[in-house]
């Protein structure tokens, strides 16, 4: 049978990449300096060897490089920031509005990224019993390009706080497209393998036997 030969993923490999998944930090604070030349179509090439329900490749990616456009978006998280702020209780609002919770002014790149249920590429293979298999595609290939992106110093960002809709309406996408995640990449003014809302005491990692069922 013919084919590549099997990788050595030795220990030293393994324990080079329990390194990268915990210095895996979501960014909030970038400088302002720029990508190098081709560096982001570069990480997208990680991002496209994910895995995905049937083959389908339904992640599409929209590179957000028009300042109206990125100010549209900054107005959406502003807007739904505020939303979430007068929605704390008393003992959460001071310490919800100390928090950074985007990167969009200063980060370099800004790329959204969505799935495509009605792509035809994978012949539907998987998705007849669990349709979200897509998005959930979409949310590996983020995954890989976080990855790929920490591994050659870069800092990214998950911005959550916004509306889909309206996202969608400032990018112009098409409508059947289904909203994913926006994100802030660019280097991190610093780097730390400690999350940052634990840092801010908001929440803590807790361990995995929290959360593991046998049956």
């Amino acid at each position: 049978m013919s084919g590549s030969p099997k990788p050595d993923f030795d220990a030293d490999f393994r324990a080079r990449l329990r390194v990268l998944l915990a210095w895996r930090r979501d960014v909030r604070r970038f400088r302002r300096e720029p990508l190098p030349a081709g560096m982001v179509e570069r990480l997208l090439g990680f991002a496209h060897l994910a895995p995905s329900v049937g083959l389908s490749q339904p992640w599409r990616f929209v590179l957000v490089e028009t300042q109206s456009r990125r100010a549209a978006v900054r107005d959406n998280f502003a807007r739904c920031n505020a939303a979430a702020l007068a929605a704390q209780g008393p003992g959460n609002a001071r310490r919800y509005a100390r928090l950074k919770l985007e990167g969009l002014d200063e980060a370099p790149c800004h790329l959204a990224v969505f799935a495509d249920p009605g792509t035809a590429q994978g012949r539907g293979l998987g998705r007849r019993t669990m349709p979200r298999t897509v998005d959930y595609s979409a949310v590996m290939a983020a995954h890989t390009l976080w990855l790929a992106a920490r591994a050659e110093g870069i800092g990214m960002g998950w911005v959550s706080i916004l509306d889909p809709a309206a996202v969608a309406t400032a990018l112009e996408i098409p409508a059947e497209w289904r909203f994913i995640g926006y994100f802030c990449l660019g280097y991190a003014e610093t780097d730390d393998e400690v999350p940052a809302l634990e840092r801010a005491g908001w929440e803590r990692r807790r361990p995995i036997e929290e959360f593991l069922l046998r049956r």
